[in-house]
């Protein structure tokens, strides 16, 4: 029967005509109720950069992608591997093939948790792989680990012929807090080895502050559980007047019910998304009572994806927030999970979703109302005081 999440992947699990699907809206993790509820979503403590898609991209049949495992696992091959392959033989660009570990460990991200070292890795060209991110307070940063940092080996293993995925499971290994993982690092001509003891990470994904001019910002790095509350309380308990600074640069997706959530601090009800499933209409909607005249500027930027260009799509469409920034990402491609023969998990292209106005996101991104590069948020700051948002 089909499965549940993956990762690297945002998507939406649920039942329909008596399947479990997923709608995959970014290159992280997510599942969803698409029945009676919104869509779910949960993402991995750290990200690989995504690849682009382009709208209306390739399909896998699911039942062919089975008999194509069973026929491997019946000559002694690997069912994982021969899925692999005709997944990437197909054109599904975003298709993708998890074993057992792999998916079960993602499952956590549901509570904005993992197991790991705290830090995010990136191929970075010919350099190889690099640490993007350091979690502050995590055993990386504890141990001195910085952004650009060249990961050169994990256990010894080179990482330079991996993918960032594999990178990233090897630095998480059995998900065991306390378990040691080696790290061969290099750091201009400097290079050692550093042995770091994993822990169990909490995310805080919503952070709030008071801006000099009254205004509030709002950064939401990731849509995670409980995330779409912290920005409605947020909104609820800013002065009266103040303006709303929605920061989500950056934001690689969550849970879509969180990005509903939040969407109905702004809106009085009404449509955030459309999406298909093998054809079949479907939509998500916000709850009435948000604040829709609090001045609002949106921030975006081209590491916007998924959740968050389904919120940033919702509230441009309906002349709730001025964007600014520099174009989304482009993730709103629909795929459904499917169990293979060995255990593991397929997930395969079944559909796209759409903004409030019709506008397809997939391959394309979200082009703000103002574009900013260097400054964006100075000039978010600015639109929104001419909002009336500032003191």
């Amino acid at each position: 029967m089909p499965a549940g999440p993956a990762r690297f992947c945002i998507r939406s699990r649920g039942v329909v005509r008596g399947a479990v699907l997923t709608l995959v809206f970014t290159g992280v993790l997510a599942t969803a109720a698409a029945t009676g509820s919104l869509p779910r979503q949960e993402r991995s403590g750290a990200e690989r950069p995504a690849r682009a898609s382009e709208p209306g991209g390739a399909t896998v049949d699911s039942a062919a992608l089975s008999r194509a495992a069973a026929a491997a696992m019946a000559d002694g091959k690997s069912g994982k591997k021969a899925a692999e392959e005709f997944v990437s033989r197909s054109g599904d660009r975003w298709g993708a093939v998890y074993d057992k570990k792999e998916f079960a460990e993602f499952e956590q991200a549901l509570d904005g948790a993992y197991t790991g070292v705290g830090l995010s890795a990136g191929r970075s060209g010919a350099s190889g792989v690099r640490v993007t991110r350091v979690r502050a307070g995590g055993p990386a940063d504890k141990a001195g680990l910085r952004t650009g940092d060249r990961l050169v080996s994990v256990d010894g293993r080179p990482v330079d012929g991996l993918s960032v995925s594999e990178v990233v499971s090897l630095l998480r290994g059995d998900g065991v807090p306390g378990s040691a993982v080696a790290l061969r690092v290099e750091r201009g001509r400097a290079a050692w080895t550093q042995t770091l003891l994993r822990a169990r990470l909490a995310t805080d994904p919503v952070t709030v502050r008071r801006l000099d001019d009254g205004a509030v910002l709002i950064r939401v790095a990731a849509f995670t559980k409980g995330a779409g509350t912290r920005v409605r309380d947020a909104v609820r308990s800013a002065p009266a007047g103040a303006g709303v600074l929605l920061d989500l640069r950056g934001n690689a997706g969550g849970l879509v019910a969180e990005a509903a959530v939040a969407a109905s601090a702004f809106l009085d009800g009404g449509l955030v998304a459309t999406y298909d499933v093998e054809g079949e209409q479907r939509a998500v909607y916000a709850e009435g009572g948000g604040d829709t005249g609090r001045p609002l500027v949106a921030l975006i930027d081209g590491g916007t994806m998924s959740a968050a260009e389904l919120l940033t799509g919702a509230l441009q469409d309906r002349g709730r927030a001025v964007t600014v920034g520099s174009r989304t990402f482009g993730k709103g491609s629909v795929q459904m999970p499917s169990a293979l023969p060995d255990g593991s998990v397929a997930e395969l292209t079944v559909g796209h979703y759409r903004t409030p106005a019709g506008h397809a996101v997939d391959g394309r991104g979200i082009t703000p109302d103002l574009a900013a590069e260097a400054g964006a948020e100075e000039r978010a700051r600015t639109v929104l005081s001419g909002l009336g948002g500032g003191s």
